[in-house]
């Protein structure tokens, strides 16, 4: 079986090359979610805090299917390290198979789940439904998400990243064609035409997107992943490889979906206990829409070097995993200084491109500012929970976003909320970022030292 280039291209040309298709289409997404949200903000501040309050239980969508693809990327790229096509062959399969049942799963939240989930968070009854609409039809559709996310991390697997910038791009290309289209009516639109959805026309659009790049990224692993043969005839579960799956994928699910809780918790604070209320919560999902320019790029890195390490570890190459290591921190850090700069010099026009209005102005300025300190210690996080993901140690990552979201940022917001009323600042809620931050980023370096002493250190060369 001949040399995968992820075993002898040099180390910083390998990132880049399979990075930066990744990075560029996470680009693109990012820049379609901000889109997603400009258009709604047209309609009205009341439907853009309906998406930013829908926004825990779509991202915990997302993350079962990111996290299952962490899991199936990283062992079908250890089992081609480990020239071992069957078992890569087998994970791929599987892997798919897991898609399509999480998906039905999301089927049945969207129909039963998404006004009750509103409304545990808002009695506003505008946003109530404007949040149903929205969220019932992002998860009832997710079928597309699924199998889109699953099929790209089997390009990459094999390094045919080239391949998934197209999948993401043309997918984001779509959705911000379509957002106009369907949101607004013909009246309304700039465009001359428009099926006038409102915010379902915003979830629409998403769904379309999403749909249209899982079937060219199956198209793309039927012709061009010619390492993988995914054929699901006389196909049957196998229980073992689907735990193997889970044993990498779940941490990283669980990531998401303490990110989600975390996320709830903050709209629940910042709407009881801050003189903003809805506002507050509102700047705060800007903050994530906005956030995601910064930190999308750095997981599309992530996605570029975790096959690499992971490669490289079952070829036993041991100098080319702690090269690929310290890259991707190096770069990692260098978009979280440029975030730093962004967040804290121009907060005024980044909360424009929402249509703000005056109290989102006086609120999210602050808050931006404040928030974007702590770039500087997350983009470290970020980069070394990547190496904890390929070497199978996908707990640990589970343990440092535990402590940073639940045991820090959640509670420290909640005291400096209720603090901050009594002393008038509403902004010292804010600091609950930079605090949290600074303590994932110890957990992160110690669990790192940790790793590299009984993984890393031990690797024999062949």
């Amino acid at each position: 079986m001949q040399e995968n280039k992820m075993g002898v291209m040099p180390v910083n040309k390998l990132i880049l090359n399979m990075s930066l298709p990744m990075m560029i289409s996470m680009l693109v997404q990012a820049l379609y979610n901000i889109v997603d949200s400009v258009f709604v903000g047209m309609i009205s501040e009341g439907a853009l805090t309906a998406v930013s309050l829908s926004f825990p239980a779509q991202n915990l969508m997302i993350g079962v299917a990111t996290g299952t693809g962490v899991g199936i990327n990283a062992l079908v790229s250890r089992s081609l390290g480990e020239k071992n096509p069957q078992k890569a062959n087998e994970l791929a399969k599987n892997g798919v198979f897991l898609a399509v049942m999480s998906s039905i799963v999301f089927f049945f939240f969207g129909l039963f789940g998404a006004e009750f989930f509103m409304r545990s968070q808002t009695g506003v009854e505008e946003i109530v439904q404007y949040g149903k609409g929205y969220l019932s039809i992002v998860c009832c559709l997710s079928f597309g998400i699924y199998l889109e996310i699953t099929y790209e991390r089997l390009l990459q697997s094999t390094g045919k990243t080239m391949l998934t910038m197209c999948t993401q791009g043309i997918g984001a290309i779509i959705n911000i064609i379509l957002d106009p289209i369907f949101i607004f009516s013909s009246e309304e639109s700039f465009l001359g035409f428009g099926f006038g959805m409102g915010v379902k026309g915003a979830a629409v659009a998403t769904v379309t997107g999403q749909i249209v790049s899982a079937i060219i990224a199956i198209i793309l692993n039927t012709k061009k992943n010619k390492e993988l043969k995914v054929s699901f005839r006389h196909f049957r579960p196998d229980g073992k490889l689907i735990s193997q799956i889970y044993k990498i994928g779940v941490p990283s699910i669980l990531m998401v979906g303490i990110g989600s809780v975390m996320t709830y918790c903050m709209n629940k604070i910042l709407i009881l206990y801050t003189p903003g209320r809805e506002t507050a919560a509102t700047v705060f999902g800007a903050f994530f829409k906005l956030n995601s320019f910064i930190f999308m790029p750095i997981f599309g890195l992530n996605n570029g070097v975790i096959p690499i390490i992971a490669y490289n570890y079952g070829a036993k190459k041991k100098d080319r995993m702690l090269k690929a290591i310290k890259l991707s921190v190096v770069y990692a850090e260098c978009f979280s200084i440029l975030g730093v700069i962004i967040f804290t010099t121009i907060p005024s026009t980044l909360l424009g491109f929402f249509n703000a209005s005056d109290e989102m102005l006086r609120i999210g300025i602050p808050a931006l500012r404040i928030i974007g300190t702590s770039f500087v210690f997350a983009g470290i996080c970020v980069a070394l929970g990547a190496s904890f993901q390929a070497l199978g140690k996908s707990v640990y990552s589970m343990i440092v976003s535990l402590i940073r979201q639940l045991f820090v940022l959640a509670p420290v917001a909640y005291f400096l909320a209720q603090y901050g009323l009594k002393i008038g600042n509403e902004h010292l809620v804010w600091f609950s970022y930079p605090v949290a931050e600074i303590f994932s980023l110890a957990v992160s370096v110690y669990f790192f030292f940790h790793i590299y002493k009984n993984v890393i250190s031990t690797v024999e060369y062949e």
